[in-house]
């Protein structure tokens, strides 16, 4: 073994879960993507200029104390490091400024965190649409939004975030077109009281609705058969709203249909995974201490079930605690004492997570989209052709390969899986869970042949 624990992710639940673990003493090792810690939801929190800080507000800035843990403890940091393989004996490799290398160690914290849901309507692929998420990372890593009349499309509290950030950044908001359907709010009744335990939550979603409202944003609720017009580029967005067609003028168009939780490790390594119906999208099965289905490879955060970064961090907490446990570093009681506070603050933060997954559930035109509108981005294909492969015999995500190739682009199916998953489980009238999801196989990302032949053998330490 090279470490005592690999984290992969270093957004709030992989540097909770680093700095958990230096604490109990283990040698640790982190693993993102991207050039600084924070993960997306603090993305460059550390480098931030103060003007955009005060525009991406408190709840951004939080990350700053975050990271400053993290550069304070004795934790091997590896950014700018893409991970293309974890293997079943948990040796992970990796690639890192065109040089592949290989760590292993007995217990893994798998922090990916989500990834935005794919919202395909009609128009998507078109040049100027994107995903809110991807503008809201523009700002923070670059201070730069959207030129020109924006619209926002879909539901969440996300959304109406990244509205509220690029008004006070002052961008010209030209539309916010909700898709959640007026359905949800019956449903998300049931959850008021749950709801009504977090008060902050809800006060702070109270507060984006209102400052929209006061901006003069034009709102359009329930609206149904959205699309984006254009035909080099995005034009405009039309959509039948009360009854009546609208069209909003629009140079860029952000899209935004909640997310989810980025399971491309934990299929790798084909784990045991649930469907969660209220979130729309498939959720490791775990433990109490992020324990999957293979002893020794642990979740934290948003990539084992969505609860948001403060939910992220306590989470992480958890999951060192039970690595190091399984270590021997901690016993039972020691582990299930320093749980409670954090098992506490993760309690608190699930109580809204049922109204808001209600509230804001996708229409089904998201999760399960007709017609000539693309499903697969990387291959080109249609949601009728997928429908289409039901005829033939197709019964599962994974046999829309052999038909299309679809779900084999350089995304591995991240983009269209879910979606894949829906209409198959609508055209054969079968639940999602038993339609399944695709098969996910090495690399993750693409790597250079000449990165993995001139890789760094692997030096495991002798134990004692």
């Amino acid at each position: 073994m090279t470490h005592d624990l690999l984290i992969i992710g270093a957004g709030p639940a992989g540097i909770s879960a680093a700095t958990t673990a230096n604490k109990l003493g283990l040698h640790v090792a982190l693993l993102d993507e991207q050039q600084r810690a924070g993960g997306q939801i603090y993305r460059d929190v550390a480098a931030v200029s103060e003007s955009v800080g005060r525009i991406l507000g408190p709840d951004y800035l939080h990350g700053k104390t975050l990271v400053q843990a993290l550069e304070d403890a004795n934790v091997e940091r590896h950014f700018a490091t893409s991970v293309w393989d974890v293997a079943p004996d948990l040796t992970v490799s990796a690639l890192k400024a065109g040089q592949s290398f290989q760590l292993r160690a007995p217990q893994i914290i798998v922090a990916t965190g989500a990834m935005e849901r794919s919202s395909p309507l009609p128009g998507w692929t078109l040049p100027g649409v994107l995903n809110a998420g991807a503008a809201q990372i523009a700002l923070k890593s670059a201070g730069s939004m959207p030129s020109g009349r924006i619209v926002l499309v879909g539901g969440g509290p996300l959304l109406l975030l990244v509205a509220c950030q690029l008004i006070d950044a002052g961008a010209k908001l030209a539309g916010l077109v909700e898709t959640s359907p007026s359905s949800n709010r019956g449903k998300a009744f049931g959850h008021v009281a749950g709801a009504l335990m977090a008060p902050k939550l809800l006060a702070k979603g109270l507060s984006l609705i209102s400052r929209i409202k006061r901006a003069g944003v034009p709102w359009f609720k329930a609206a149904t058969d959205v699309r984006v017009e254009g035909t080099n580029r995005a034009e405009a967005v039309s959509f039948l709203c009360a009854g009546k067609v609208h069209t909003l003028v629009a140079d860029a168009v952000l899209l935004h249909h909640g997310v989810v939780p980025n399971t491309q490790i934990t299929r790798l390594l084909r784990l045991d995974h649930d469907w969660n119906a209220a979130q729309w999208a498939w959720q490791p099965r775990q433990d109490a201490f992020g324990e999957t289905s293979q002893p020794g490879v642990r979740m934290a955060g948003d990539g084992g079930g969505i609860d948001g970064a403060l939910a992220a961090e306590a989470s992480g907490t958890l999951a060192a605690l039970g690595a190091a446990h399984a270590l021997g570093r901690i016993s039972q009681g020691e582990r299930d004492e320093k749980a409670r506070a954090p098992a506490r603050a993760l309690r608190a933060q699930r109580r809204i997570r049922p109204f808001l997954d209600a509230l804001y559930a996708p229409p089904d035109r998201i999760t399960a989209p007709s017609g000539d509108t693309i499903v697969c981005r990387c291959e080109e294909v249609t949601a009728t052709q997928i429908a289409g492969m039901t005829k033939l015999g197709c019964l599962g995500p994974n046999q829309t390969k052999f038909f299309s190739r679809c779900g084999m682009g350089p995304c591995q199916g991240r983009v269209c899986g879910l979606v894949v998953t829906g209409i198959l489980a609508r055209e054969l009238g079968k639940k999602p869970d038993e339609v399944g999801a695709y098969h996910i196989r090495s690399p993750l990302k693409p790597v250079p042949l000449a990165a993995i032949a001139r890789a760094i053998p692997l030096k495991v330490e002798k134990t004692p």
